[in-house]
């Protein structure tokens, strides 16, 4: 990773425009001048209106000075302008000179650039310009290099996307002028490493759709050689071993069982035993004494050799160093610390933490932690952390800075059934972060879909390895904690203003394909189908609705998102739901079948729907009605007489059925249908909820979380397009 050191150099507007101009950058027509004669001169070459400004080495921003006057239409304007100009100089901004430009105008300004970020470097900026950028703070940002789908996907995210089209009169803005300038800001900077930061503030779009540059200011520093953290300069050999070892250990040892069940060293030897973990079971306890049923050990030192290959921590920090010896010696390969004490604890803990990994990497040992939760592995059921919960098995594996989000997303699979392959706390991370366990997850069976937890980067360049690596093989979902505070980058330019750390970290998210949410509980929606259901070839998408509320109200959700198209209705589509349902249903998309179904209709509609050619997915409302009426007749005093027996029978048969028709249609065409009721969650013993549950499937407690979760997946599958 580059650094850079505090001294900077601004460079002035017109050793910043002839820095950049050979990279293709679209300057506006313009001169230097020394004099006011010079200026005239300059501006009766150019033709009229022009624009003259103040410009020099220390002099930033012009227009918060006054430095600036626009629409000067003859020789006359030009010569009181440079007059009243000169008065404005003082004598800190040393030698200037006038910049004399051709007057371009334009109803939209939009504003480029460069800054780097102390994580993960030099970032291009794309955004809404002119004087209110900061105002409407509407920007997107990627990391250098650029590729064609990161400036694609930079215009893409902007808010503000009716200024890219047609516009007052004028042309929509030509998508090639703003890959020419973003290509050419990479360009720059690989040309010169010492670049800083880049400001083109404003960008104008000209009537013809053109962007044409009026403003520059570069900022450079030098660049020294590459300082790493403790962490970096005593790298682990991060073999398949070490992570085997630590997911699908064949042995484990708790070191410090305790008899007391308030103990971690008692909760993590329970959790191990009720879960049935598939390998061998040891435990240490300096009395020797017999916990759970298990004979404890009084040392490691009684441990055969090669028995277990992973360790659980839960003794104090002071001890632990002697504690990895004797792992080393007994051929542990992997080791879990949940002891605290460490850098969490302030200066003392982290020297400490950093003698732990300097003798771990000396021994060959992985230590995940310290001052962490634990692991779960559900293909070996490995359940060897100090809380529960222990989920059932799927697809969806965790890594996470924050162990109570391990638990969240533990407790959201058990739930929802919708399960976790592996799960991680990594503590302090002091020696395996995120990043290496998304390494890992990228290469195992287990695993369809990373879902991880970030709340602090300590290696941009490594972590952004890893999310490229994985997205380009498996989903990845990823929640930033503290993503409201502002970075600490110097403001002395418009774009390094505007580029918050949280904005960063949305550019490198869509650079590398990872899926960012703001949310734990959307999160695991978005983890979950990606893990259950097929990957959407496609953004129309088809809104089933048993009830119309529920189907507008989750019509406006997908409006609003911007990103599925609900599609209208093919005529033959049209036509083939017309011999199925009442003349009262919506004609038009959301299906509202409007209360006239009979006992096939919501089974056949799923079918012809999901089969379509037309349709790439099918988002399904309303079950677990029928049921619910049915729990209602069961739990009153009149069941099971008047026939109340056999229609609960047939409500419950329905909505089981309904569940049914979904899966095997999305399994039959290879195309998500998503099923969403209140139900999921108010009455989660619903037969409607259940048998989704059943299938395998999450099913959504509301449609506009359905539909937001279909959203990221079709991100993620335009993605895999776009790098496949």
């Amino acid at each position: 990773m580059l650094v850079f050191v505090p001294s900077t150099e601004t460079l002035s507007e017109e050793a910043s425009k002839r820095l950049l101009s050979p990279f293709g950058l679209p300057f506006a027509v313009e001169r230097i001048a020394l004099t006011i004669d010079d200026a005239c001169a300059a501006a009766n070459s150019i033709g009229y209106p022009v624009v003259v400004k103040v410009s020099g080495d220390t002099i930033a921003h012009k227009t918060e000075r006054g430095l600036v006057r626009l629409r000067l239409a003859d020789e006359e304007a030009v010569r009181n302008a440079c007059t009243d100009l000169l008065g404005r100089v003082t004598a800190a901004d040393g030698q200037v000179s006038f910049l004399v430009a051709q007057m371009v105008s334009g109803n939209r300004e939009f504003i480029a650039g460069v800054i780097t970020d102390p994580q993960f470097g030099r970032m291009a900026v794309l955004g809404v310009g002119g004087v209110l950028a900061e105002a409407i703070d509407d920007v997107a940002l990627s990391p250098l290099p650029l590729k064609e789908r990161d400036a694609l996907s930079m215009m893409k995210s902007l808010r503000h996307q009716k200024m890219l089209g047609e516009f007052r009169g004028e042309a929509a803005l030509d998508a090639r002028s703003v890959l020419s300038v973003l290509n050419g800001l990479s360009a720059a900077c690989d040309a010169n490493p010492d670049i800083y930061s880049i400001d083109i503030n404003p960008l104008i779009v000209t009537a013809s759709g053109e962007l044409v540059a009026v403003d520059a200011l570069v900022e450079l520093h030098k660049v020294r050689s590459s300082t790493k953290s403790f962490e970096d300069q005593h790298p682990v050999a991060r073999s398949n071993r070490h992570f085997d070892a630590l997911f699908n250990p064949n042995g484990v040892v708790i070191v410090g069982a305790s008899s007391h069940p308030g103990k971690f060293g008692f909760v993590s030897l329970h959790n191990l035993l009720a879960n049935e973990y598939k390998g061998s079971i040891f435990a240490t306890n300096l009395q020797g004494e017999e916990v759970l049923g298990v004979q404890t050990l009084k040392s490691l030192d009684d441990l055969p050799t090669g028995s277990a290959d992973l360790a659980f921590f839960c003794t104090p920090a002071a001890a632990n160093e002697d504690l990895l010896r004797q792992c080393s010696e007994k051929g542990i390969t992997s080791v879990f610390i949940s002891s605290a004490g460490y850098r969490e604890s302030g200066e003392a803990g982290e020297h400490a933490e950093q003698g732990l990994v300097s003798l771990a990497n000396s021994l060959d040992i992985l230590i995940a932690g310290p001052n962490g939760q634990g692991v779960v592995s559900t293909p070996r059921s490995l359940c060897c952390q100090i809380v529960a919960p222990y989920p059932p098995s799927g697809g969806i594996s965790v890594a996470s800075q924050s162990g109570n989000f391990v638990s969240s997303f533990l407790n959201y699979s058990r739930q929802t059934g919708v399960g976790i392959a592996r799960a991680v706390s990594a503590g302090n991370a002091a020696q395996v972060r995120v990043e290496d366990y998304l390494d890992w997850y990228t290469t195992d069976d287990s695993t369809r879909v990373g879902l991880a937890y970030i709340e602090h980067v300590s290696n941009g360049d490594r972590l952004k390895s890893a999310m490229t690596k994985m997205s380009e093989r498996k989903p990845l979902v990823v929640v930033k904690g503290g993503a409201t505070t502002a970075g600490s980058k110097a403001a002395s330019s418009h774009t390094g203003a505007l580029a918050s750390d949280d904005k960063v970290f949305d550019g490198v998210c869509r650079a590398t394909g990872a899926i960012r949410v703001d949310d734990i509980e959307r999160a695991f929606d978005v983890a979950a189908s990606f893990s259950t259901q097929p990957l959407p070839r496609g953004n129309r998408v088809v809104v089933l609705t048993t009830v119309g509320g529920w189907g507008v109200v989750t019509a406006d959700a997908i409006a609003r998102d911007g990103v599925l198209d609900l599609v209208d209705l093919p005529d033959d589509l049209m036509a083939q739901l017309g011999d199925l349902l009442p003349p009262r249903w919506s004609r038009n998309n959301p299906i509202d079948c409007a209360g006239g179904e009979t006992r096939d209709t919501i089974p056949q509609i799923m079918d012809i729907v999901t089969g379509h050619d037309q349709v790439d997915a099918v988002i399904f409302l309303g079950i677990g009605i029928q049921s619910n009426q049915a729990r209602l007749m069961r739990e009153g005093s009149f069941y099971p007489d008047f026939g109340l027996e056999r229609i609960v029978q047939y409500h419950n048969r329905q909505d089981e059925r309904y569940a049914i028709a979904a899966h095997e249609a999305s399994q039959k065409y290879l195309k998500p249908v998503l099923i969403a009721t209140e139900l999921a969650v108010a009455d989660p013993s619903n037969p409607g909820p259940a048998t989704v549950r059943d299938t395998g499937r999450l099913c959504y407690a509301s449609g506009s979380r359905a539909a937001y979760a279909l959203a990221q997946m079709v991100k993620y599958s335009n993605y895999r397009a776009s790098v496949s």
